[in-house]
């Protein structure tokens, strides 16, 4: 049992890292080009096989974390949700798998902040995590629903979706790195990252506009 563990630890790191350099390099080179598609795709890939082995990892005896394992579906929900906007551009509508997808996160994000109340309540650790990682998953999933009815209506709002979750995905990585990869665990290692991603969010959402 260990040793299938210690191979899931290694694909999710190998596969982590992958997304870290690539997401960096997405964002870098120019929007739209060959390079930064098949950058991002590679960014997407990865990001998602790393967060797939990190859920099994997170339910295994002497690695149980319940945090863990729902930030592994927020990161999945990001990188799905980035790349769907790509082909809603093109389609005007949402789909099922766009409300399912949504509406799932939603469901996760309250049982994010259920258990963040509980923790704070009771006195336990990581509650702040708890609360400030479902709220911003609960912002997030509940403006898709708008997202959803502007597709026709507002010039680039596709694209200013996708960018957020991409670079959405692309702070869980960096988060990742600093606090797994650096073992620096503590509250600034988990919310720096978004602070200041959300600020280049911003940035770019009024560029677009």
């Amino acid at each position: 049992m260990e040793n299938s563990i210690r191979i899931l630890i290694y694909m999710h790191a190998f596969f982590g890292g992958v997304g870290l350099l690539t997401g960096f390099g997405s964002v870098i080179v120019k929007k739209g080009s060959v390079l930064h598609k098949k950058m991002g795709k590679l960014f997407s890939i990865s990001m998602v096989i790393s967060s797939l082995n990190s859920l099994p990892i997170a339910w295994m005896s002497n690695h149980k974390n319940i945090f863990l394992f729902l930030i592994g579906i927020f990161t999945i929900y990001l990188v799905l949700t980035g790349n769907r906007a790509l082909k809603l551009k093109k389609e005007k509508y949402a789909g099922k798998i766009d409300l399912v997808i949504s509406g799932s996160m939603i469901i996760f994000s309250c049982i994010m902040i259920l258990i963040g109340t509980y923790r704070l309540l009771n006195s336990q650790s990581n509650s702040i995590l708890f609360l400030f990682f479902g709220g911003t998953a609960l912002f997030l999933s509940s403006k898709d629903f708008r997202f959803y009815k502007k597709l026709d209506k507002v010039k680039n709002v596709w694209l200013i979706a996708h960018t957020g979750k991409m670079i959405g995905a692309l702070i869980a990585s960096v988060t990742a790195f600093i606090v797994a990869g650096l073992q620096l665990d503590n509250l600034i290692s988990w919310i720096l990252p978004t602070l200041l991603g959300t600020i280049y969010i911003i940035y770019w959402n009024r560029k677009i506009a």
